[in-house]
């Protein structure tokens, strides 16, 4: 009996530190791991049995904690299958969630056998969320079969065009990329397709979101081998769905944008000074027909800017509808006048030069209209000339230096960017335009205001035109006529 006592007290003694090494080594890991269960030395449950919500989203109240969020889990494990039936998404497929907050297309994509998956955002939930950020992807290039981004992710990121270009790095070739958007429209729609240059479209299908709005599916596949690659679009022209402009093409989506654009003034207006103004509150801007989500850069252009409030700072920054979007601002005036005052406005880059078709000396003429007794505020307009003219209208001459406008459009921006264009250049435009047109800029602008220069009816002298201007009201509309059958949206300005 002593004996057996003896060894009965041996084996609790070892019972008893093997639970105290237990507990010691249990208390040690969750003291450096925290409450996630990544750690290779120990773990009770596996990560992927985790079917919680995160945990910064278990306070009282969240719409996705509890039984709405296990409801969006079960809504996104449905799409998810119907992609496996489709065969863009395997069960061995190692797969990533873009910007996902919450983590329940992360757990659905487990839940149905796609065990590789993980999520990322900025603020992590293991086991389901890593930190990282759509626009920076912590992973090496070509590591995932297939990526996905809901809730509209994508159209809501500052920089669309970077996370399309981390998408295109992390996918591998031949693997998916499904995104679901709210977007409508052919311009949004194009637009989208054009950030993802490395990708071929698959399809899109209408889908009804956990909220029961509808969203649209788009399914795309990265491409094995790039066999060819065109400078202006990325697509190829021969489907008829492109309109030829000499060096760029102009999508049919874009022309059909114009046939719903405010019709033109065909008559000549006895009083242009009232029906342009009259016109103005009746432009259709394309921002209140598109959505510009998907647009790289943002970027306005003012030829001819004069002073900051004679159109940035009084149309531009006031009323042109921008979506919530950031433009970058570039202010082309060549008159000295105006040039100190733009120093002091923040935003605004400074061009003062004159928009020309090549890079020359110019001499800049301020025209003086004899049949006023009083000149304008400042100076008088200013317009350019390639040579110096003696005509009784004009006053101060000065030499400036013009640049080739088209080619240094091209050099700012792209098709992917959005660019808005006004143009009031006291008859250069029939110079210019053609210009735009000849090397192929003119494709890069999505909305133009054009301000037409020609011999109107005078408001100071009935029945006498401008002698400033040789063009007439036929030229002017003829050169808009002309924009918009090719698909340039232009609109005629005061």
């Amino acid at each position: 009996m002593a004996k057996h006592g003896f060894l009965r007290n041996i084996l609790v003694r070892i019972f008893s530190f093997a639970v105290l090494i237990f507990a010691v080594r249990f208390a040690i890991i969750v003291t450096i791991h925290g409450e996630s269960c990544n750690s290779s030395d120990f773990c009770i449950f596996s990560e992927n049995l985790n079917l919680t919500a995160p945990s910064h989203l278990s306070t009282s109240g969240d719409p996705f904690s509890g039984k709405n969020w296990r409801r969006s889990v079960e809504h996104y494990a449905s799409i998810f299958q119907d992609l496996i039936g489709e065969g863009s998404l395997l069960p061995n497929s190692k797969a990533l969630c873009i910007d996902t907050p919450t983590g329940e297309d992360v757990l659905a994509l487990k839940e149905i056998g796609v065990v590789d998956s993980v999520g990322i955002f900025k603020k992590p939930s293991p086991p389901l969320i890593i930190q990282g950020e759509g626009r920076k992807h912590p992973f090496p290039g070509d590591s995932f079969d297939f990526e996905f981004s809901g809730n509209g992710r994508l159209e809501e990121s500052v920089k669309p065009a970077e996370l399309a270009g981390e998408i295109c790095r992390t996918l591998r070739p031949g693997g998916f990329i499904a995104v679901h958007t709210t977007a409508r429209d052919s311009y949004s729609f194009n637009s989208f397709l054009e950030l993802f240059n490395c990708c071929e479209f698959i399809r899109t299908r209408e889908i009804n979101g956990v909220d029961s709005s509808t969203i649209l599916e788009i399914l795309m596949k990265k491409k094995i081998l790039q066999k060819f690659k065109t400078l202006d679009f990325g697509v190829s022209p021969s489907n008829g769905n492109y309109h030829s402009v000499n060096k760029c093409l102009i999508p049919r989506y874009k022309r059909e944008i114009v046939n719903n654009a405010e019709s033109l003034i065909l008559e000549e207006p006895l009083k242009p000074w009232i029906a342009l103004k009259r016109n103005l509150k009746n432009i259709k801007y394309l921002t209140s027909m598109v959505d510009i989500s998907f647009k790289s850069n943002y970027v306005y252009v003012d030829i001819g800017a004069r002073s900051y409030g004679s159109s940035i700072g009084s149309w531009f920054k006031k009323q042109y509808p921008k979506q919530n979007k950031t433009f970058e601002v570039y202010a082309i005036e060549a008159d000295k006048a105006f040039h100190q005052e733009y120093r002091t406005k923040k935003g605004v880059n400074l061009l003062p030069y004159a928009a020309w078709v090549r890079n020359e000396t110019l001499f800049f003429e301020i025209t003086r209209d004899p049949s006023k007794k009083m000149m304008m505020k400042g100076r008088g307009m200013g317009r350019i000339n390639p040579v110096q003219t003696s005509a009784s209208h004009m006053g101060d001459k000065d030499k400036i230096l013009g640049f080739d406008f088209a080619e240094w459009l091209k050099s700012v921006v792209t098709s992917k960017d959005f660019v808005v264009l006004k143009m009031d250049v006291e008859g250069t435009e029939f110079h210019l335009i053609p210009r735009l047109i000849q090397t192929g800029a003119i494709c890069l602008i999505d909305e133009l205001f054009l301000e037409c220069h020609y011999n109107r009816w005078q408001r100071c002298c009935p029945g006498q035109r401008s002698a400033k201007f040789q063009k007439t009201y036929s030229q002017c509309l003829d050169l808009f006529t002309s924009l918009r059958n090719i698909g340039v949206l232009v609109h005629q300005w005061l």
